[in-house]
């Protein structure tokens, strides 16, 4: 046979094979990380996770999240945060990765490149500083959203270190946090990634004898303002998001704790 027809014929064939193989191997990859997120799930106190709108939930070492595949990022990730698990290690930060549980497929990191936004945590790095795999966990991409440098570095950065202050303070805390996303919102890179215009986080603390509740919302841009001026009601959250946060307390307790506004027992 005529090589000038044989060398593109065998070098389509060793294409093939090097996309077979490497679909193999990330299908194999993928079905890994779905059997783990299971394992997880059953150490998870599911008890305080918030609905899902979209039933794409997993569940990490050191979170939960529930995928918004039309907006490429979590709609919530939420997480326990002891006093216990408060640690100054610092840890080498790792690459972001591609979160292969997520069976609709996570965003790629690269849709951040040049888009004018950082990478920024829902879950802090600095809240899973009590082993290396909590706290690599974190630089996964379905654990980011796009936020400009000066509110990253900025209020959500002091509201990140208050709810540190407040799980020490209160022998540990559950924090749920994420963007208000929503149709219509400006997006970056090719798979078309939603920039939020508001951020939010709730917590609360159940460890004490008299349970309590806060929940802040955040316009996304720089300010220099208290925190306490963020504070607004869990039902507003709802209202904005469709979530239902901690549905599974006591009828009586959600209600008094998510109509409320009321910061007083929460030291600032």
């Amino acid at each position: 046979m005529n090589r000038r027809i044989v060398y593109p014929i065998i070098a389509i064939l060793l294409a093939l094979g090097v996309y077979a193989l490497n679909y193999y191997l990330d299908t194999r990859d993928r079905e890994q990380n779905y059997k783990q997120a299971e394992t997880i799930k059953d150490k998870t106190n599911i008890f305080f996770l918030p609905s899902s709108t979209t039933g794409e939930v997993i569940h990490h070492q050191g979170y939960s999240l529930s995928y918004h595949e039309d907006y490429e990022q979590a709609e919530w990730v939420a997480y326990e945060l002891k006093k216990s698990q408060l640690s100054s290690t610092n840890f080498k930060r790792p690459y972001f990765e591609i979160d292969k549980a997520v069976r609709t497929g996570a965003a790629h990191w690269k849709n951040y490149k040049r888009s004018g936004y950082t990478r920024g945590h829902l879950c802090p790095a600095a809240d899973r500083k009590y082993s290396k795999e909590a706290h690599d966990e974190t630089f996964l991409t379905s654990n980011i959203s796009p936020q400009i440098y000066d509110f990253n570095a900025g209020v959500w950065n002091r509201l990140e270190q208050k709810v540190r202050y407040w799980a020490n303070r209160n022998d540990g805390i559950f924090v749920v946090t994420g963007g208000v996303l929503k149709p219509g919102l400006q997006s970056i890179g090719d798979e078309e990634v939603a920039v939020p215009e508001y951020f939010y986080k709730v917590i609360m603390d159940y460890n004490s004898g008299d349970p309590k509740m806060m929940a802040f919302l955040m316009k996304h841009e720089d300010s220099s303002r208290p925190l306490y001026e963020f504070v607004v009601s869990t039902d507003k959250i709802e209202e904005l998001t469709g979530i239902d946060f901690f549905h599974e307390l006591p009828d009586n307790i959600e209600d008094r704790l998510e109509k409320s506004d009321d910061y007083k027992n929460w030291s600032f």
